[in-house]
């Protein structure tokens, strides 16, 4: 099929190389010249494994093409908004600026049959209004809402073998004709056993909003009980262990640390009770609140614990912050716990180094005034003290014993309870964890 996809970001760079993949003829249209001649080189604009192979794979099939040319939407069966929904400025709510302003560009080269499909995670009640506009324009188009559900660092194999697909056509029925084309574009996935389930409009894009607000939750749950643990003495890991062993709560996601960041959790869980708010639903999601408090907790909860490590000061303490990104396989510091955390060490006095295999130049933009160090030998060189934030597989494999002659003090704090205690404490190292006595 001939497939459009508005929005490059990650979202959309990802959706249209592997549409392109599945043998569509793809065309990507975004409004940031540099990001378009970069994907037109098979330069992705960020981090991703396996995207800029997937790139070249396809582009030289010749099946996906890049511009920042609108019209280049005409001819196209399937047009797919993948352009982001950032927190609004000030508020919790989602920005639906750009969504509205990709929807309304396309429009005029909408033709007959056509089907819009919205990947963007958007407030309850957009898909509505947005189809209006689609029909309003083309009678015989139809608007649907498929949400994505990507993992960043897993983002490809995600696309191409997703665990669901959903669509939200405006009647929920089987029988709506955008069901058709959609299982025609995605017939590599379903005969791979991938499920579908298609819905009305509303609960396609609740979906992800609930997947988010569940996932946040049951991290936030496992966070609070490190606090317990912390004043009891207990072990937040064995208790995850223990308590994940049930088969209705599950180990998945029961990980105590530092707490949960990126751009997609943060903002969505906000903008989930923000437009609760708006539809007089808001009680329903008070618990949210508590969520987002628990989550920010952790990283003032990470400060108070360094500065109980290096003796109740951080006065020209030496800090390597091991971790820029969110997580690991990412460049992505958008409200990254352990950038928050590096910042506020040094705020308090604290001689901070980040070091990070693939978010430096992005953590660099976000935080200009912290100190960037990519070589890993030089970056823990002369340390008071190590702070293991986001679990990259070099710093989880750090030896203890080799790098004892390294750092000034043997001292380091596991932020995402990755490491062997009993090792690093067999090695001379005063070692903390997240919830761990």
């Amino acid at each position: 099929m001939r497939i459009s996809v508005i929005g490059c970001g990650y979202l959309g760079a990802v959706h249209a190389a592997c549409m392109a993949k599945l043998g569509h003829e793809v065309v990507g249209i975004d409004v940031d010249e540099h990001k378009i001649n970069g994907l037109a080189n098979s330069t992705a604009p960020f981090y991703e494994p396996g995207l800029e192979q997937l790139l070249r794979d396809v582009q030289d099939t010749g099946r996906l093409s890049f511009t920042t040319d609108m019209s280049a939407a005409a001819g196209s069966d399937v047009h797919f908004i993948c352009v982001g929904t950032p927190q609004k400025k000030g508020e919790n709510g989602a920005d639906m600026t750009y969504v509205d302003a990709a929807t309304l560009a396309l429009l005029p080269h909408i033709a007959p049959g056509n089907i819009v499909v919205g990947k963007s995670t958007v407030p309850v009640g957009s898909a509505s209004r947005l189809a209006g506009l689609v029909q309003a324009q083309e009678a015989t188009a139809h608007l649907v809402w498929n949400p994505e559900f990507l993992r960043e660092g897993h983002a490809v194999s995600d696309t191409l073998s997703p665990d669901r697909l959903v669509y939200g056509v405006a009647d929920g029925s089987e029988d709506h004709p955008a069901v058709a084309v959609l299982d025609e574009v995605y017939a590599g996935s379903l005969a791979g056993g991938t499920p579908r389930l298609v819905t009305d409009h509303p609960t396609a894009e609740l979906v992800k909003a609930a997947a988010n607000s569940f996932l946040a939750t049951k991290i936030s749950f496992i966070n609070a009980m490190a606090e317990v643990c912390e004043a009891t003495g207990a072990d937040v890991t064995r208790l995850a262990d223990a308590i994940g062993m049930d088969d209705r709560i599950g180990r998945q996601f029961l990980h105590a640390g530092i707490g949960f960041g990126g751009g997609c959790l943060p903002k969505d869980i906000r903008a989930f009770m923000a437009r609760a708010g708006e539809l007089g639903a808001d009680q329903a999601l008070t618990f949210l609140r508590e969520v987002d408090a628990i989550n920010m907790r952790r990283r003032s909860r990470v400060v108070e614990l360094t500065r109980e490590i290096c003796g109740g000061t951080l006065l020209g303490t030496r800090i390597t912050v091991l971790g820029a990104a969110f997580k690991p396989e990412s460049d992505d510091v958008r409200d990254s716990p352990a950038l928050s955390i590096a910042a506020q060490l040094q705020l308090q006095g604290a001689v901070v180094t980040v070091t990070d295999p693939k978010a430096l130049a992005n953590a660099s933009k976000r935080f200009p005034e912290l100190h960037y160090e990519a070589d890993l030998d030089k970056a823990i060189g002369q340390a008071d003290i190590l702070l293991l934030l986001t679990e990259w597989q070099e710093y989880r494999s750090l030896d203890p014993y080799e790098i004892c002659s390294r750092v000034s003090s043997l001292r380091i704090l596991d932020g995402r309870n990755v490491l062997d205690a009993a090792k690093w404490r067999a090695a001379g190292w005063t070692y903390r964890g997240m919830g761990r006595p």
